[in-house]
């Protein structure tokens, strides 16, 4: 049989054996390629059983068709094991319940797609937790974290997963089901006994004592005096052997107080020494991290380096006293004791981001996995990292080591150079030269998230020649067939095969955007996506932003990771071959918002609304667009030419059939209601204001107001109110050259180079106001004069001075007129931060102004699901009302009666007129109705 012939048996089998989705697709396949390493590998296939029965019957077809089996979870490996080339099983997208909770026992019976954060939620009302948790708890699931033998910043209170893994359910390649557990051999392989028996000196002698062994197999749990424990033996077996299909894990009492005290050091050496001292006070975790991790000094005490040990308790009192312990017992540069949780929650926020952050250096350079999580014993970790440091130097490296210190368990990115035949044999030179420096401190190759191919090549050095070859014999008793992950430790692939770069260009890709943080290639800025998700968070991310067409579909082609894997695949051409043409990518950059919470909530600052306009730009270039793109992508033009006509218009709208073939025509939803055109656009009332003559005050109190799309021709009255406030304070408001667009509706369908002829225009006709404080009252649009005007003009200098002039109303009654006392309106607002203030321009001056306007309470994250045009498109109905029912909707809903409902989007205020019958208002318009007696030019 032909390679087509064999893969279209495969899927005619798979289809008819399984009740789960079977995509043999590009797009699922290009979503497959990669997880959180550096490797790559492209699988023929994905299925996503939704039962165990599934699991086995996909087992069975693949063996019967000799195909090699991967089972995936959260894909947040590190080490390459959750990539393949044959099937992939996706087991996050229905095997995700928790099928059990008993409190009385402490345990749980789970699936294996349950996402850690879920059963910690499900536990929680018992007092109980999950001990292990990884940093990426938020998305990795149970399976996952059984495969690799996960443990997270509390190991050293409650150990890895293994240590918390009661009995295990099994399914082998070919569809077998075995049952683990400890104490006894029923459910182990054929032989496996025998193999154990024969070999336990070996077993006795051959692996290294410390609390981060996760490399290798867990051999050692088979011996008589440990139970055996076949259970623990499947731990951290990385897909090689079988697929967990229900797993019984034991829960932990979780402390109903806890405490975070942060010590402060010279450098990580000396926090490193410091580390073992503090375990005998038996605290939850002791985390370090040196300063070059730290972007920004958020709260930390003096010092180099940095310790956070985190001591619980049954009261604060008792959780705070135990910190206050570790305190008088470290011998720290600088310390504190932090008991807010808001405050816990920041710091721990700075370390857990840390897989992402170190991904760049303070410079911005690249750097990568593969010495990601070595271990030593804790003792020796300090001597350890001055030896670490010493070998980076020697190949002319740089890291940035961050971790678990109480456990000797130390995870770094270094700035390899894989891009290159010179810089690859580097990244061998020194892996090899780290095994040895590793094994030579009595350490462990991985210390958390297994030898993948990463490391496996290497645990000869760690193990020597006969336990790896015992390696092989115990993976071959469950998985004779060898269809389980092959590859991954044993008979391992070499570390510098599949490196994921490879297939990229070596020349930079011709494109729009000047791509300033990563040298202007559009390569380098997709490849600022490492895959640690912390896009597919499920749940709501309080005020964080990223990914709402995610957690509205659950889908992995909707979040800003799957989008990048397509984006990297496109531009490899293998899997996705027609590149700019792709229909795949267009497709799954549909439902991207464009919201751009991923340039400030994605680690590593990938912004997917930059990369989606430039993929729509070359998409479209020279073809036929959405109708939504020549109505919505133009609407600043249209909306001029309709203004004096706003009172017909606004009377046509109200005519069902007509408004039904206008919303048809125009690619709008059915289901929106067109917007009212302003009967006086903004910049006309300015105008009439201009011809009475306001007395205009020395130049320096003298202030340009932005007359966006939005304000001009929508909803004027935001404006009026803002010239209103900016005069209380002693401003006067004057406005830029006639016909200023930002170019945000063009740059938000991709319209990439009308969007710069319009900038440009915009440009010249600022005329002297060029470089004053600029106010912008429409956020989106200040964020695109701020970043997309700058990026897509990047040789024009007099767009990076526009960009550096924004301000909104807030931040510049901040800055410019600080004495200015707001009026005292004392009573509490709901609504929404617009996504693009969160992700551009940050709401700390709001919540100040807000906070001395006596205006209390907060206000909700995400997206209002509007975004734009993307709400009026038909097809995104669905998606735009889920993003809104995530937060904005319930917290408007839940508002006390009397409660003011603030936004200063015009979408957001759209959604909620249309969606919640709700009237929402500009942060402008509140300040401006408790003014009292101050408008010498009445509105």
């Amino acid at each position: 049989m032909t390679d087509e012939q064999t893969r279209t048996s495969l899927v005619r089998a798979l289809s008819g054996a399984v009740r789960g989705e079977v995509e043999f697709d590009a797009t699922a396949r290009a979503l497959m390629t990669m997880d959180a390493s550096n490797y790559r590998r492209v699988p023929l296939g994905v299925v996503a059983p939704r039962d165990a029965d599934d699991i086995a019957a996909a087992l069975a077809v693949c063996r019967a068709h000799e195909v090699p089996v991967v089972p995936r979870g959260g894909g947040t490996s590190i080490a390459g094991q959750a990539t393949g080339t044959g099937v992939v099983l996706d087991l996050t997208r229905h095997l995700r319940s928790i099928v059990e909770l008993d409190a009385g026992a402490r345990t749980a019976v789970v699936q294996p797609g349950v996402i850690l954060d879920d059963l910690r939620r499900a536990a929680a009302p018992h007092g109980l937790t999950f001990g292990p948790d990884p940093s990426t708890h938020s998305r990795c699931t149970l399976g996952g974290m059984i495969g690799n033998n996960s443990c997270g910043s509390h190991s050293v209170a409650w150990g890895t997963t293994a240590d918390n893994v009661e009995a295990l359910t099994v399914a082998r390649y070919g569809g077998d089901t075995l049952r683990l557990g400890r104490g006894r051999w029923d459910g182990a392989p054929a032989g496996l006994r025998e193999l154990a028996d024969s070999h336990l000196a070996l077993l006795r002698t051959g692996f290294p004592e410390l609390p981060r062994r996760i490399s290798g197999y867990a051999l050692d749990a088979l011996l008589p005096e440990r139970g055996p424990d076949l259970a623990r033996a499947f731990c951290g077996s990385e897909g090689t052997l079988g697929v967990v299909t229900e797993a019984t894990v034991r829960l932990v009492e979780a402390p109903e107080a806890r405490a975070l005290a942060v010590l402060g050091y010279a450098d990580e050496s000396a926090a490193a020494e410091a580390a073992p001292g503090l375990l005998p006070y038996c605290p939850l975790t002791v985390e370090g991290m040196a300063a070059d991790l730290v972007r920004e000094p958020a709260g930390l005490p003096r010092g180099g380096a940095w310790l956070f040990v985190e001591t619980g308790g049954a009261t604060p009192a008792e959780a705070r006293a135990r910190a206050e312990q570790i305190l008088r017992a470290a011998d720290a540069v600088d310390a504190t004791v932090v008991t807010d949780p808001a405050g816990q929650r920041a710091l721990w926020r700075i370390r857990e981001d840390a897989s992402g952050t170190a991904t760049r250096m303070p410079d911005g350079s690249e750097a990568w996995p593969g010495w990601e999580d070595c271990a030593v014993p804790p003792a020796r970790l300090g001597p350890y990292l001055r030896e670490f440091r010493a070998l980076l130097t020697a190949h002319g490296l740089r890291g940035t080591p961050y971790g678990h210190f109480g456990d000797g368990c130390i995870h770094v990115r270094i700035d390899f150079d894989l891009l290159s035949d010179e810089g690859v044999a580097r990244f061998r030179r020194f892996s090899e030269e780290m095994a040895t420096l590793v094994v030579a401190h009595g350490g462990s190759l991985s210390g958390e998230h297994g030898d993948g191919q990463a490391r496996a090549e290497l645990l000869p050095r760690m193990y020597g020649d006969e336990l790896v070859a015992l390696f092989g014999r115990f993976k071959d008793l469950w998985d004779p067939d060898g269809g389980m992950n092959p590859g991954m430790l044993a008979r391992p692939a070499r570390l510098d095969e599949n490196l994921r770069f490879d297939v990229l260009p070596r020349r930079p890709v011709d494109v729009t955007f000047g791509y300033p943080h990563d040298d202007g290639d559009f390569s380098a800025a997709v490849r600022r996506c490492v895959g640690v998700a912390k896009c597919r968070t499920a749940q709501p991310p309080g005020a964080g932003v990223m990914c709402p067409s995610f957690r509205a579909t659950g889908e992995e082609e909707h979040s800003t990771r799957g989008r990048a894997r397509l984006l990297h695949e496109m531009l490899a051409g293998e899997v996705i071959t027609d590149g700019w043409r792709s229909k795949e990518v267009r497709d799954a950059l549909d439902l991207c918002l464009s919201c751009k919470g991923c340039r400030s909530d994605c680690p590593v600052g990938v912004d997917m609304a930059t990369y989606k306009a430039e993929f729509l730009h070359h998409h479209y270039r020279g073809r036929l667009r959405p109708a939504a793109h020549y109505v919505m992508g133009r609407l600043p033009g249209w909306l001029r030419l309709a203004a004096p006509f706003a009172p017909v218009l606004n009377a046509l709208a109200r005519i069902r059939p007509l408004a039904a073939l206008a919303k048809r025509l125009a690619g709008i939803a059915a289901e929106r209601t067109i917007p009212v055109l302003a009967g006086e656009t903004f910049t006309r009332w300015a105008a009439k204001r201009r011809r009475r003559g306001p007395v205009l005050l020395s130049g320096d109190r003298v202030v340009a107001v932005w007359p966006d799309t939005f304000t001009n021709y929508l909803s004027p009255e935001v404006g009026r109110a803002a010239v209103r406030v900016l005069e209380a304070a002693g401003r006067t408001a004057v406005y830029p050259g006639r016909g200023v667009c930002c170019g945000l509706t063009y740059v938000s369908t991709g319209q990439l180079d009308k969007a710069r002829r319009v900038m440009r225009r915009t440009l010249d006709r600022m005329g002297p106001s060029l470089g004053d404080p600029l106010v912008v009252l429409e956020p989106s649009c200040a964020a695109t004069l701020r970043t997309d005007l700058p990026e897509l003009l990047p040789d024009d200098p007099r767009a990076a001075e526009i960009a550096a002039s924004v301000r909104t109303l807030a931040q510049y009654l901040e800055e410019y007129a600080p004495d200015w006392q707001p009026p005292r309106l004392d009573r509490p607002v709901a609504g929404q931060t617009h996504c693009h203030q969160h992700a551009v321009l940050g709401d700390a001056a709001e919540r100040r102004l807000r906070a001395r306007a006596g205006l209390e309470g907060e206000l909700a994250g995400g997206c209002c699901g509007l975004a734009g045009n993307f709400g009026f498109e038909r097809g995104h109905w669905g998606v735009s009302v889920a993003c809104a029912e995530e937060q904005l909707l319930p917290s408007v809903r839940s508002a006390e009666p009397g409660t003011d409902i603030l936004a200063d989007g015009f979408s957001c205020r759209t959604q909620l007129a249309q969606l919640a019958g709700v009237r929402s208002r500009h942060l402008a318009e509140l300040l401006a109705e408790g003014l009292k007696g101050t408008d010498t030019h009445p509105i």
